[in-house]
């Protein structure tokens, strides 16, 4: 029988496990799944999803904003402010929902867009309050106000930022990675201030107004689970099925709690 040296152990061991690796390694390989072939949205076949979001009961007392912290503020408006929240509109419907496409596009893939998406402040209040965005698209948030602001957005999935914006100062560009339905905003000098921001990988979403109804165009034909999202009310689930050049209705109804 042959002896081994023992300057020839760390070699024959050496020799063995890189082997091995490369055994595993080839394995991985050959057995690792191709990813998946995402697909473009044919615009000549797309349908649409419109709606309205109406409210039941008794609308909820607002409160009025206390300014009194920042003079520039309270000489913004000649009226009392409330706060944004819990909103309903003059024909019983509600504004600042959120509604967006939350299952059934995950198989078609989407430019990011190069135009921005705005949060402005004026009078010491987020406009819009409420504001969707593409992951990866670019946040601009830019100010009327001659006070200092200071955006302080509260992720749970994406990185927190918080950042000062005095008077005249240039925009503050910031984009987010992953997908999140809502991220609030507050501004540390303002505390009333607020706003929420839906990222989503789609650009199927749309925020009710004045009308509480919505409209949300180019959607591929298929079936789709609609999602609403209110900041005081909670948030509902349709299912729906858009047709190629059809539009397709889904109405939510609220109450409050």
């Amino acid at each position: 029988m042959q002896r081994l040296s023992t300057a020839m152990i760390p070699t024959k061991l050496a020799r063995l496990l890189i082997k091995t690796c490369a055994w595993i390694l080839a394995g991985f390989v050959v057995s690792r799944p191709a990813p998946a072939q995402m697909a473009s949205v044919d615009q000549t076949a797309t349908g649409q999803i419109a709606g309205k979001i109406s409210f039941e009961r008794t609308p909820p007392k607002r409160a009025v904003i206390g300014m009194d912290k920042d003079p520039v503020c309270v000489a913004a408006h000649s009226e009392p402010v409330r706060v944004e929240d819990g909103a309903v509109n003059s024909n019983g419907t509600l504004p600042n929902v959120f509604i967006y496409v939350k299952q059934g596009a995950e198989k078609y893939s989407f430019p990011v867009p190069a135009a921005p998406v705005t949060l402005d402040q004026r009078g010491c209040m987020y406009a819009p309050h409420v504001l969707g965005i593409l992951v990866g698209q670019e946040l601009r948030v830019v100010s009327d106000d001659p006070t200092t602001h200071n955006i302080h957005p509260m992720p749970k999935n994406n990185r927190e930022w918080n950042q000062s914006q005095p008077p005249g100062a240039d925009p503050i560009s910031k984009k987010f990675t992953q997908p999140e339905i809502m991220i609030p905003v507050k501004c540390n000098q303002h505390p009333w201030m607020r706003a929420y921001i839906g990222v989503t990988r789609n650009p199927f979403y749309a925020v009710t107004g004045d009308e509480g109804t919505f409209t949300i165009k180019g959607v591929p034909p298929g079936e789709y689970t609609i999602d609403a999202w209110t900041a005081t009310f909670g948030t509902q689930e349709r299912k729906i099925t858009v047709t190629s050049r059809e539009s397709a209705s889904v109405d939510f109804l609220f109450k409050a709690p």
